[in-house]
C-alpha cells in the first residue's frame, strides 16, 4: 500500500478540514478522505467522519471505495499502454477491432423513434471514444430521451452481462450526433475496456492487474471485494433530496447500484464504473502520472492525455445541467480550460473526473497541485462539498507559495 505519510511541511490546510468537517457535522456526507500532492509530494492527507455512520466507525485511509467512475482513468490509461505500443493509432476507425461498431447510424435530431436515423457521417474513432465524441450515451442521465429508453429497454448496463456482450447489444442502436462533431458522456469507456481485451488477449480485469494495480501497489482495486476486506468497505448512502443536496438526511443504500454489487464477480468487467478502491491506491494511481518520477505512461502521452479533444466552440454537457462553458475533455478526464467562478484561478488547465458517489481526482500541471477526495454519497460528483475542497485547497498551497 502507498505510504500515505506527509513528507512536505509548512501548509496550513486546516479551512479544508474544516469546511469537510461542516458537511460531516451537518448530516450532509458521512465522512470524506481527502489528499493533495504538490508535485508528487503528499502535503496533505485528512480522514473525517464515518466508514458507517450506524456503526460509528470512524473513516481512515485504509477504507474501501465504490469509485465508479474514477474506474475510467485506469482504463484509459490501460488502453493507452497499448497506444504506446503501436498496437493501434487513435485515429483508427473502432470497427477494426469490433465489427459490431461499423456501420453506424445517427438519430436525427429531436427523432421520437430508433427508426428515424440517417447513415453517419464517419467511423467512431478510438480518440473519439476516449473522449466520449463518440455519439454513444449512457441511459441513466436523460432517462426520458428516446435512446435513454432504449438503452435501458436493451439492458446495455446489465451486469450479468460481458463486455464482448455488450458489444453485441450496441450494434443494434443508433448513435445521438454524428462521431466527433459533439460531447456526450456514455459507455465509450466500456468499448475501449473492450478494445483493451481485444488487442490484449486478456480478460481486462487480468489486464489491468498485471499492467497497472501491481506495478503500482495497488493492493485494494478491483471488481470485487475479498472476504477479509469486507470490514473496511464503506457504506454507501442516499442523501435526502436529489435536488437540493445540502439538505440533510442520510439513508443508507448498500444495495445500489444493484444487489451483490462489489462483494462477488460479476460477468460485466465495468470499465467506466466497476471499481472499487482506496485513498492510497488512488494517490499511487495520480502520483504516477505526475513528473518527477517514474511514470505510467510516458511523458509525451501524458501531455496528450491532458490536452482538450473538443472541436473549436463544443463544451462539456449534461442533461438537465446544459453546457458547462470552458469545461474541455482530454483523453481521461475533463479539462478545466476557463475556470468558472466557482473554481480557483489556479485551477486553469486541470484535468479532473469522478465517481458519481463523490470519489474525485484532479491533476493541474500549470500550478504543480494533485488531489483526490473519497466519500460515499449518491449523485456526489457535482456536489458543492468537492467545488469548497478544492478551493481551499489550492489556496492552502498558493499560501505556502
Amino acid at each position: 500500500m502507498e505510504d500515505m505519510k506527509v513528507t512536505a511541511s509548512g501548509y496550513d490546510f486546516g479551512a479544508a478540514h474544516a469546511a469537510m468537517r461542516r458537511y460531516v457535522d451537518a448530516n450532509v456526507l458521512s465522512g470524506v478522505s481527502t489528499a493533495v500532492l504538490v508535485g508528487r509530494d503528499l502535503v496533505d492527507v485528512n480522514c473525517v467522519g464515518w466508514a458507517d455512520k450506524e456503526a460509528q466507525t470512524p473513516l481512515r485511509v485504509d477504507h474501501i471505495f465504490r469509485v465508479f467512475s474514477n474506474t475510467k482513468l485506469i482504463t484509459s490509461c490501460a488502453t493507452l499502454l497499448l497506444f504506446e505500443e503501436g498496437r493501434f493509432q487513435l485515429d483508427d476507425p473502432i470497427e477494426r477491432f469490433i465489427p459490431q461498431l461499423a456501420n453506424r447510424r445517427v438519430l436525427r435530431p429531436g427523432a421520437s423513434s430508433l427508426s428515424d436515423t440517417e447513415p453517419a457521417e464517419r467511423p467512431i474513432t478510438i480518440r473519439h471514444l476516449l473522449s466520449h465524441r463518440a455519439g454513444l450515451s449512457y441511459g441513466f442521465l436523460d432517462p426520458e430521451a428516446t435512446i435513454s429508453k432504449a438503452y435501458n429497454e436493451r439492458k446495455v448496463l446489465n451486469p450479468a452481462t460481458t463486455l464482448a456482450e455488450m458489444m453485441d447489444v450496441l450494434a443494434d442502436l443508433p448513435l445521438t450526433y454524428h462521431p466527433g462533431t459533439s460531447w456526450e458522456y456514455s459507455v465509450a469507456t466500456d468499448v475501449t475496456a473492450r478494445l483493451v481485451e481485444i488487442i490484449s488477449g486478456q480478460g481486462f480485469d487480468k489486464f489491468i492487474q498485471s499492467r497497472i494495480l501491481d506495478p503500482l501497489g495497488m493492493v485494494d482495486t478491483g471488481f470485487v471485494v475479498p472476504e477479509k476486506s469486507r470490514g473496511r468497505l464503506t457504506a454507501y448512502y442516499a442523501g435526502a433530496d436529489l435536488m437540493d443536496p445540502m439538505k440533510p438526511g442520510l439513508t443508507r443504500t448498500d444495495d445500489a447500484p444493484y444487489p451483490g454489487a462489489y462483494l462477488r464477480p460479476f460477468p460485466r468487467l465495468n470499465g467506466g464504473g466497476g471499481l472499487v478502491s482506496t485513498l492510497p491506491d488512488m494517490v499511487a494511481l495520480i502520483r504516477s502520472l505526475l513528473p518527477g518520477g517514474p511514470t505510467l505512461l510516458k511523458p509525451d502521452t501524458i501531455a496528450l492525455m491532458m490536452t482538450n479533444q473538443l472541436p473549436e466552440g463544443i463544451w462539456m454537457r449534461f442533461p438537465g445541467v446544459g453546457e458547462l462553458r470552458g469545461r474541455g475533455f482530454g483523453l481521461a478526464g475533463g479539462l478545466i480550460l476557463e475556470p468558472s467562478p466557482f473554481d480557483h484561478k489556479n485551477a486553469a488547465g486541470e484535468l479532473f473526473w469522478g465517481g458519481v458517489a463523490g470519489t474525485q481526482w484532479w491533476i493541474s500541471p500549470k500550478a504543480g497541485v494533485a488531489g483526490l477526495m473519497m466519500t460515499q454519497r449518491q449523485m456526489a460528483f457535482t456536489h458543492p462539498f468537492a467545488v469548497e475542497f478544492k478551493r481551499l485547497a489550492y489556496e492552502a498551497v498558493k499560501r505556502k507559495g
